[in-house]
């Protein structure tokens, strides 16, 4: 019998695995397809021909136009933000062993609104301008300086909760607690900021939280995928030692893991990613916390197939939610934020209650 094991698990082992590539595979096909749907979802109604005829530059100069300037970049910033929060919420839950933990949990996302706020409120008419004139929020409104100074406070917010961590003791625990503490601070400073604000400065602030991906251009593009792809291959290089995590951390210390640094390293590089994507595209909800979920459920907790598991289902997700937004919005966007809270919130509310005993 024990003969009959050692001689059949091997190749069970092989076509398990063998099934897990080819799904990540299929997932990956159907990023594409939705890749070109979204080039063809519109106001302007174009069909799938003209737009991939105008994605080549080829075809009405409109139409290119359109294509090339417009929703090229939204389609590569969905792909991209996508599997980069999905990414970041898998590694968040893995390091700190915490189900719930999202891209927000070290109050990045928090950070950054109160970043934008500052660009938008005091710099652009609040506090050191003259009033309450639209034509004051040049600069507030102006993407790259309020998305640099948004940047600039979820780093601060990253970097001040993984070195109280590193003074006191660098449990998971700890990281929770200090990320909810933090995130509370930025969030009431946030809400100080607003209630002194002018009407219009309060409108414009208000609105860049909202998850829009219509701010995309291509050098945002390129910077979130410099910092998603970097940070993926560190991931995946890192695998077995979040597997070894995910067993025990006496076992990983046994195995020789430095859990402590893993963790930090970990942590800093997923805030890093939620600190790009949010600070250029808004606040976009559920998805690192869903499609890590649905992938554990389907494909396991080995990290080996998890990882890329997860980062191609957040583009999967963000591109049909973004396609979706476009659909109903009638020739205008809904924030997409919106649609992944509306599509996520149900999904994770079964996921929960589909557990076996009723246990998260």
């Amino acid at each position: 019998m024990l003969d009959e094991f050692a001689r059949t698990y091997p190749q069970e082992l092989a076509k398990g695995n063998a099934k897990k590539r080819f799904l990540i595979i299929l997932m990956g096909v159907a990023v594409i397809l939705l890749f070109f749907v979204s080039l063809m979802i519109g106001s302007s109604h174009m069909n799938l021909l003209d737009s991939i005829k105008a994605l080549f530059g080829q075809g009405e100069t409109t139409n290119i136009r359109i294509v090339q300037q417009i929703r090229l970049p939204r389609a590569i910033a969905a792909m991209v933000a996508g599997a980069g929060l999905s990414i970041a919420g898998l590694i968040m839950q893995s390091t700190l062993k915490n189900p719930m933990a999202s891209p927000s949990t070290l109050g990045v996302s928090n950070a950054a609104v109160f970043g934008a706020n500052v660009s938008i409120v005091v710099f652009a008419g609040g506090f050191f301008g003259s009033g309450g004139r639209v034509d004051n929020y040049i600069f507030g409104a102006n993407p790259f300086a309020t998305s640099s100074i948004a940047l600039i406070f979820a780093l601060i917010s990253t970097l001040l909760i993984l070195l109280l961590c590193r003074i006191r003791s660098f449990s998971s625990e700890t990281v929770v607690l200090a990320g909810l503490a933090l995130g509370t601070v930025w969030t009431a400073l946030t809400t100080l900021l607003q209630y002194y604000a002018t009407d219009v400065g309060l409108s414009a602030a208000v609105i860049w939280t909202f998850g829009d991906l219509g701010r995309a251009t291509f050098t945002t593009d390129w910077i979130m995928f410099a910092v998603v792809a970097f940070s993926a291959i560190i991931f995946f290089l890192f695998h077995f030692r979040y597997n070894a995590l995910a067993s025990d951390e006496t076992v990983a210390r046994s195995l020789g893991i430095h859990v402590g640094l893993l963790r930090f390293v970990s942590l800093f590089l997923a805030s890093l990613i939620t600190a790009v994507c949010v600070s250029y595209l808004g606040i976009i909800g559920f998805i690192g916390i869903i499609c890590p979920h649905a992938m554990r459920r389907i494909i396991g907790n080995n990290h080996r197939f998890l990882i890329p598991a997860s980062l191609v289902s957040g583009s999967l997700l963000l591109l049909l939610a973004d396609i979706f937004s476009r659909a109903i919005g009638n020739g205008s966007s809904i924030p997409v934020g919106a649609i992944t809270a509306i599509l996520g919130g149900p999904f994770f509310i079964y996921l929960i209650f589909a557990r076996k005993g009723g246990k998260a």
